[in-house]
């Protein structure tokens, strides 16, 4: 919807639910509230379909938290890993069962949209959201836009990204920046097919970086990217570019290049204030091992929509307060977790990568435990709770 339209204001009146941010958090957000039968307004200061950086991996939990006879837009699917260190001994390991699938982010947010809409959320693009204003009785709550405009909502989702102006509003806060960069690489056919079905990870030079290959055969493309912690961006660049020799692919040229920050909210971070919740990105919910985005994505956005209806329906300040605890309380008991369990995962591999190159490579439960976290049938928090030789790896290594 085109908010410059002639006729009555397309932003007018008062919303049960705002959501800010049309990625997989808020249109998953902006779903489960239309779900129930709530007048929804879904923001976006883009128009859809467009490119975002992101291997677009989509893992067993994403899978699982899609709206019932959503339609993946697969574009591989994903078999076999080749494991390296520093582009060095190489190990590709098979599963019979498929990994995960791999989308173009383009195709994959814009269906995500489409399904928030048929549940009759309402769409509006072009839209820049650049705060929240909450009044003083606590009814209500207003999104503020770059041309002057004021959106009254019962509660409002934040899901504008790492940068979020929601984000900033609630007070999120980060202990752990990472930069990723990455090149959409178009090959020839024969070199699409050599890579069709497996992906390529590197442990790599930097600590706690790696890259990766995803290639998206459908289209014609290999998604090339590194990522490493934010401050050094020279040699993150570099490692860029080197991976991309090794791999052979350096004489193809890349019809995208781009970069972003991903970050990882401190474990004290608030998640809500008053009638504003926030998720995804925006709330620095991601895994902080791979820094995976989007099943932290979907599932935060599903709880947070779930919830922005029962603030919607809060009467009182009590009332929103314990509501807000609440979901508080559904994204740290699961989602929470899992973080906890990639951080320490995460301090363990920055100072022995090859340990962990060794295990996924020579180790079959080792093998076994990361095909089964990437289908969604456990998650590294379980692992390490359930397995003593990965709790051990990880103290071994964390030394």
């Amino acid at each position: 919807m085109d908010p410059e339209a002639t006729g009555p204001d397309p932003l007018g009146g008062v919303w049960d639910v705002v959501v800010v941010g049309a990625g997989p958090a808020g249109s998953s957000a902006a779903y489960a509230a239309a779900t129930q039968g709530r007048r929804v307004l879904l923001l976006d200061k883009a128009e859809h379909p467009r490119y975002k950086t992101c291997g677009g991996g989509i893992i067993g939990p994403s899978r699982d938290t899609l709206p019932p006879d959503f339609k993946l837009p697969l574009q591989d699917r994903v078999h076999a890993v080749t494991f390296a260190l520093g582009g060095r001994f190489t190990r590709t390991r098979r599963s019979k069962r498929m990994l995960f699938g791999l989308v173009n982010r383009d195709e994959f947010d814009l269906r995500l949209v489409q399904a928030a809409e048929q549940a009759g959320a309402v769409l509006v693009t072009g839209v820049t959201a650049t705060g929240v204003e909450q009044d003083g009785d606590g009814r209500t709550v207003f999104v503020t836009t770059a041309d002057g405009r004021r959106i009254e909502a019962r509660a409002v989702v934040g899901a504008d990204g790492s940068a979020s102006r929601i984000g900033r509003h609630v007070g999120v806060s980060f202990d752990q920046i990472d930069l990723g960069l990455e090149a959409e690489i178009p090959v020839p056919e024969e070199v699409s097919r050599a890579w069709a079905g497996r992906i390529h990870l590197d442990w790599g030079p930097l600590p706690g970086s790696y890259g990766w290959v995803f290639p998206k055969t459908d289209s014609g493309t290999l998604t090339v990217g590194v990522i490493s912690a934010r401050g050094d961006g020279e040699r993150t660049k570099q490692y860029l570019a080197d991976y991309i020799r090794q791999l052979g692919l350096s004489g193809f040229e890349p019809s995208i290049e781009s970069g972003h920050l991903t970050r990882c909210r401190a474990e004290d971070s608030p998640l809500s204030r008053g009638r504003v919740l926030v998720a995804g990105d925006a709330a620095g919910l991601l895994e902080p091992w791979t820094r995976e985005g989007i099943s932290y994505a979907l599932r935060s956005g599903r709880l947070a929509g779930e919830w922005a209806v029962k603030l919607a329906e809060a009467e009182g300040n009590a009332d929103v307060r314990r509501q807000a605890l609440n979901y508080a309380f559904a994204i740290k008991a699961g989602l929470g977790v899992e973080m906890r369990a990639g951080k320490v995962m995460l301090g363990a591999f920055e100072r022995r990568p090859h340990l962990f190159h060794a295990a996924v490579c020579l180790v079959n439960p080792a093998w076994r435990a990361f095909a089964r976290t990437t289908q969604g049938h456990t998650t590294f928090a379980q692992v390490m709770r359930e397995h003593r030789a990965a709790r051990k790896l990880a103290s071994v290594a964390g030394r």
